[in-house]
Formats: structure tokens, sequence, C-alpha cells
């Protein structure tokens, strides 16, 4: 039998009906949003302009700059965004070329680098949740009904005449 018609183990019920909503959530809801605007980045279109560093947030695992986009026509300014793919060695004061593109926390460098992979890796993640987690809802539903339609009508204990 197929992992699929075999939901058992508190375990699996748990990461079926609770971690693939929130994996397709959090897939959809961070993913999809910049999807465009990351592709755009790496084809080299949006607006150019000069990403000026304010200050770096570290985290555990990463760091990132946080600064000022401002266009290069049109004078479009946008503040306390992050520099995507930030070049090595930035440091505060200092500016790098950038693309704004619309995405809703941050311009890309231009030179390059791998956000437009993770951003395209976090929505195929969270397609994939959500598919599977309908498909398991409906063979589920399923599974019910036709239990239910080929069980026997219960005796009845009424007396015959």
């Amino acid at each position: 039998m197929s992992f699929l018609n075999t939901i058992n183990g508190w375990r699996t019920k748990v990461f079926v009906w609770i971690g693939l909503p929130v994996i397709a959530a959090i897939g959809l809801m961070l993913g999809v949003t910049d999807l465009a605007p990351a592709w755009q980045a790496k084809s080299g279109g949006g607006t150019s302009g000069t990403f000026t560093a304010v200050h770096e947030d570290c985290g555990r695992r990463n760091c990132e700059w946080r600064g000022t986009f401002d266009a290069t026509e049109g004078g479009a300014r946008r503040t306390d965004v992050i520099l995507y793919d930030a070049p090595d060695g930035l440091i505060p004061g200092a500016t790098a070329p950038a693309r704004d593109t619309g995405a809703r926390a941050g311009v890309f460098s231009t030179t390059g680098g791998s956000t437009y992979l993770l951003v395209t890796g976090l929505t195929l993640a969270g397609v994939a949740a959500l598919v599977a987690w309908v498909v398991i809802i409906l063979r589920a539903i399923r599974r019910r009904r036709e239990a239910a339609e080929s069980s026997p009508p219960p005796a009845s204990f009424a007396p015959s005449a």
C-alpha cells in the first residue's frame, strides 16, 4: 500500500494534518509575492539605481544589508529595504548598483546571486505541500464514502409480524 492510503501513526497524522498546511501556507505566502520580482531581477529587468548601505542585520545563519535605494531615472526612492545578493565587503555608507523589481521587502544587487533559486524552491515546496494535502483529503473523503456505502444496514430488533 502507498503512503497516501495508510495514514496511521500519530507522527504521520500530525505531519499530514498540520505540517503540510503550514508548509503550504509559508511557501505560498513568502514565495509567490517575490517569485516574479526575483526572476525579473535575474534577467536584468526592473528599475536601475543605487543602494546605500545603512546597517547590517545578522541572524543565526545569515546577514542582510538594509538601506536606501535611489532610482537612476525618475528619482524614486525606497527606504529601509533589504539588498538581496549583496556583494561582499559592503560597509555602512557604501553604495552598490541595484535593481528594483517590486519585491515587497527589498531590491536586488546587479552582481547577481541565488535569491531567485531560493524563492523558486520555497514556492515549489508550498505548491507541492498544498497539492499533497488536497490529494490526501480527497482520498480520505472517498474512502469514507466507499466504506459507508458498502457497510450493511444495521440489524433491526423490531419483532416481525
